[in-house]
């Protein structure tokens, strides 16, 4: 009779250690404080925006020579459809090495001149679907002029003494937030984040949407 009752305590007590087992194999949803500093986002020594406001500003750092800057922007489009109302997305190319500023200088003009439409996406797809080799001053000139922009006032535009300030600004960011590659997301001015540094592009967008609650 107790030799009995010791078997059956075993049992359940073996019964009882599969089924946590079995639980523990489960997947465990990601909760908000599985985001660590340091592994899915980097905490911003110099905090600083790109423009001031009360809202919660997401920075986009890219350069249009950068494939992953190209494949990530179906996936930002998506992410703007349903991203909380008190945040506002911002591009900013990255002025950070002489071979990306005329690129730099271009996307400021064309935003200068309202004609980002026009020049933005289809500089993206001129790179990297057709592989034409638009990167000096001149190519890039006569590329805005093929989409119809306006050639005289997109040369003056990349010429100015306003564009000139931007990739400036561009580059002292780059160098406050010690960007080592892009695309990168800064939020805020505080938190910088990256599809590398997050694991995935999705995850990177819960980071990112993790920041913006918390700055809220």
């Amino acid at each position: 009779m107790f030799a009995g009752s010791k078997t059956s305590a075993v049992l359940a007590a073996l019964a009882g250690a599969l089924l946590i087992a079995g639980t523990s194999l489960q997947p465990t949803p990601v909760r908000a404080d599985s985001f660590d500093a340091g592994i899915d986002y980097r905490v911003i020594e110099e905090p600083v925006r790109a423009e001031q406001g009360d809202d919660v500003e997401v920075l986009e750092l890219f350069w249009y020579g950068c494939p992953h800057c190209y494949y990530l922007e179906p996936r930002i489009a998506r992410w703007l459809e349903s991203k909380p109302d008190n945040a506002t997305f911002r591009r900013m190319p990255a002025a950070s090495s002489p071979r990306w500023v005329p690129h730099a200088k271009a996307y400021f003009a064309a935003e200068a001149l309202g004609v980002l439409e026009q020049f933005h996406e289809p500089m993206f797809k001129a790179l990297h679907d057709e592989r034409r080799k638009i990167f000096n001053d001149e190519q890039i000139i006569a590329f805005a002029a093929e989409q119809g922009i306006d050639e005289e006032a997109f040369r003056k535009a990349y010429n100015s003494f306003p564009v000139d300030m931007q990739v400036r600004k561009s580059a002292d960011l780059v160098r406050r937030y010690n960007i080592d590659g892009v695309p990168a997301i800064v939020v805020n001015g505080k938190y910088l984040t990256s599809a590398s540094q997050a694991g995935t592009t999705d995850r990177m967008f819960e980071v990112i949407d993790y920041l913006i609650a918390e700055e809220s």
